[in-house]
């Protein structure tokens, strides 16, 4: 319920959103979840620079191989290196992170050709790298990212109204 204060009374009452919907209703998440600042978002910072740096690194090293004569060569390439800097940054940070997350699994499972060379040879790395994926998508991408600046919280200031 949303309290409304009347001006002609000293009451508050309580009005419903919409027909059968009040406030808290939980039908309708949003993408963003939280952007924690501080420690946790210094975290969340960490997480992301650890997985964004692998991933571009990864990116370099399938563009500049000598194996790099196909075309899907440097089309994983260039998609390793756009995720990497949307991690990093902080860009479209869940999206991205459930596409690195189904990407490190479906390597990880051998579902799909790993490049070579591969920063994530072991199975167990390319399980962690999803794992860690999938927390930056869970936890949000945390106050110190672009999400932040251009999705975060805002203060709304509403001006008094004149009697």
């Amino acid at each position: 319920m949303v309290m409304f204060h009347s001006p002609k009374s000293a009451k508050l009452r309580q009005v419903p959103l919409e027909e059968g919907r009040y406030e808290g209703d939980t039908r309708l998440q949003r993408l963003y979840t939280a952007f924690p600042r501080g420690w946790p978002g210094a975290g969340l910072l960490l997480l992301r620079a650890a997985i964004g740096v692998s991933l571009l690194l990864q990116g370099g090293f399938s563009l500049s191989s000598r194996d790099s004569s196909g075309w899907s060569t440097w089309v994983v390439g260039l998609l390793l290196l756009a995720a990497g800097t949307s991690l990093l940054v902080g860009f479209m940070t869940p999206i991205t992170g459930m596409l690195v997350g189904t990407g490190m699994a479906a390597v990880a499972l051998s579902l799909v050709a790993a490049p070579s060379p591969n920063l994530f040879e072991a199975a167990l790395s390319s399980f962690f790298a999803a794992t860690i994926a999938v927390a930056i998508v869970v936890l949000g991408p945390g106050a110190f990212s672009l999400d932040a600046l251009i999705f975060g919280r805002r203060e709304i200031i509403i001006p008094r109204v004149p009697r």
